[in-house]
């Protein structure tokens, strides 16, 4: 099931796979809570890398935001609003966050959660020869993903992979091109993604891959191409 549930329908979003899991948009920031602390890994400004998190926030910056320190910036709004630091990921977007689109789904295996703000302005082709930029800018197609079942870790990195992957085959879909050379697109100059892991026993089985070979991968892969997808479709259609 994939939703745009931010754009204008409703502002709390309680996940029908997962029991506890709730999204919630704030007043300039989305929220993702879990209902324990999860098994996390990613490359949010905060809270990135391997870590222990029960919520990922995605906060928006207008495009003339001073980048100059985003990791203090990015600590002083969390403290603001109440999030421990130690527990709380945190993304930055010059996304309008009421094109953030939803996708869930379940199997016998695990739940797949997945919440996608999507835009294409700095749309950029990995491995061609183009710009590139020292500074840090907010965060173009960030992805959240959250897993509820058991996985190792690398089958934690090899589910980023997939995302990473169905991202991109979004792009290519939507025929997104790189502005520098006129090639399709692999994402953009500024993506992110944090993916939370439950490791409950709820459901049986250690899944030591998450590739496009197995179910749970192939669960992340539509997850993840149905929220960019629907995400940039909703930006666009606005334009018009």
């Amino acid at each position: 099931m994939t939703t745009p549930f931010m754009d204008g329908l409703q502002d709390t979003y309680r996940s029908t796979v997962w029991p506890g899991l709730v999204l919630t948009r704030k007043e300039r920031h989305l929220l993702l809570e879990a209902p324990e602390l999860l098994d996390c890994l990613g490359s949010s400004i905060h809270g990135g890398g391997m870590s222990r998190l029960q919520r990922v926030t995605n906060m928006y910056v207008d495009r003339t935001y001073d980048c100059s320190d985003p990791v203090r910036d990015t600590e002083e709004w969390l403290t603001a609003w109440g999030y421990p630091l130690e527990t709380t990921a945190g993304l930055l977007t010059a996304v309008q966050l009421r094109h953030a689109a939803v996708h869930e789904e379940k199997n016998e295996q695990a739940a797949v959660f997945c919440c996608t703000t999507a835009g294409v302005s700095n749309a950029a082709r990995a491995g061609s020869e183009r710009r590139t930029f020292a500074a840090y800018t907010p965060g173009t197609i960030n992805i959240m993903l959250a897993i509820d079942g058991q996985l190792t870790k690398a089958a934690m990195l090899n589910a980023v992979m997939t995302a990473v992957e169905a991202k991109a085959a979004a792009l290519a879909d939507l025929d997104v091109r790189d502005p520098d050379n006129g090639l399709i697109a692999t994402g953009t100059t500024t993506d992110a993604v944090v993916l939370g892991v439950s490791q409950s026993a709820a459901y049986a089985g250690l899944h030591r891959y998450a590739g496009t070979a197995t179910d749970l991968g192939a669960m992340v892969g539509r997850a993840v191409y149905s929220t960019v997808k629907e995400g940039l479709l909703a930006a666009w259609s606005e334009r018009k």
